[in-house]
């Protein structure tokens, strides 16, 4: 495993967007009942139980999404939890859902490549541009997850449709560009850019675990989303110059 440490694609001025997103993600996680900040004193049910009903509520379940109507709680958690009564819009689940993340592994494996990949696209897009295709092509990652697999119950989370978008941008606007990693977390090395783009989606594939099979399909909508935006923003001559060329 190679851990990327930064690109080589220079940047005009701070990506503070990508910032900003990853600050949101993290501070977003520290403060739900996913992480273990203030939920110690509990029992592992009550632990379990919070976190079915915040997944329920803030994450995108794809038959809510192509029905448009709120789903009941399941009967299991409903026996179990006793949640309180949720109300939530399926459609900005799409949205609330990116901000969600099932673990630390989970999180920091999507930061890092936000962190990597993100501040090229935003210098190349700009601020404004970068922060609505990020939105915009986790939500299509989201809805395509629900089309492929429109009765499932099962809430979807993560960032990784929206980064994957960013890294499908990235490879279209700088297919040259070089990363600079460390082979097994030792050994600095220069490796091309979809070397580790591919890494990403093994990396997605084991974090997963028993959801993979079925939530990777919304990693494929995301970063076929961003592929097709980063050779509309290529062609059309819109979005912003780079500071300088990839190295070769």
């Amino acid at each position: 495993m190679a851990l990327p440490l930064y690109d080589n694609q220079p940047t005009r001025r701070a990506p503070l967007v990508t910032y900003l997103l990853i600050a949101a993600n993290v501070v977003v996680f520290m403060f739900s009942p996913l992480a273990s900040i203030g939920h110690r004193g509990e029992t592992d049910t009550q632990r379990k139980c919070e976190q079915a009903t915040y997944l329920l509520k803030y994450g995108a379940v794809p038959k809510e999404m192509i029905d448009n109507r709120q789903e009941p709680v399941p009967a299991e958690i409903t026996e179990v939890c006793h949640p309180a009564p949720i109300h939530k819009r399926p459609w900005l689940s799409a949205l609330t859902s990116m901000f969600l993340h099932g673990g630390v592994t989970h999180i920091l494996g999507n930061m890092v490549y936000l962190f990597i990949f993100g501040a090229a696209t935003e210098d190349r897009l700009g601020r404004f541009r970068f922060l609505v295709f990020y939105l915009l092509v986790g939500m299509i990652a989201a809805y395509g997850f629900a089309l492929t697999y429109p009765d499932s119950l099962t809430p979807l989370v993560g960032a990784s449709g929206a980064i994957a978008g960013v890294l499908g941008s990235h490879l279209v606007l700088y297919p040259r560009s070089r990363t600079i990693a460390l082979i097994l977390s030792v050994f600095p090395f220069r490796l091309p850019s979809w070397a580790l783009l591919a890494q990403f989606f093994v990396f997605q594939w084991f974090s997963l675990g028993d959801q993979s099979q079925t939530a990777y399909v919304a990693h494929i909508y995301g970063f076929i989303a961003g592929m097709i935006c980063g050779l509309l923003v290529k062609r059309g001559g819109f979005a912003r110059k780079s500071a300088a060329l990839s190295w070769q």
